[in-house]
């Protein structure tokens, strides 16, 4: 970003000493030039359409309430899909399954189904 305002000239300002102190030391915290550091700073504030002097507390909590109210819906539309229509698909291929099946009581040494070619064929 530096690059971008590499041309551009310098101007003072008038901050007090302990808040210059306070400042640069954040800068360096950042990683970034004062004029970068303040700059990100100035479009936070302006993105986000914060006020230094509001306070966050509402905000947030105002937030976080509408995030668990979202949270909540998807919740009630997840189970709701489950009721009417995982479980019945689940429940219909189980008792498919289940009448599928051969019995015990049937002999086990009779098949069902015969090949043609293989029926013995009967005498006159």
């Amino acid at each position: 970003m530096d690059e971008d305002f590499k041309k551009d000239r310098f101007t003072n300002l008038s901050i007090k000493t302990p808040v210059a102190k306070k400042f640069r030391k954040y800068a360096r915290h950042l990683g970034c030039s004062q004029s970068m550091c303040l700059l990100l700073m100035l479009e936070f504030f302006e993105t986000n359409r914060l006020s230094p002097k509001e306070q966050m507390g509402p905000h947030m909590q105002t937030l976080e309430r509408l995030v668990k109210k979202r949270i909540s819906a998807l919740i009630a539309i997840v189970r709701n899909i489950e009721k009417h229509q995982t479980k019945p698909t689940a429940l219909m291929l189980q008792t498919l399954f289940e009448n599928d099946q051969i019995p015990e009581d049937s002999p086990s040494d009779t098949p069902k189904f015969v090949e043609r070619k293989f029926q013995k064929k009967q005498q006159p």
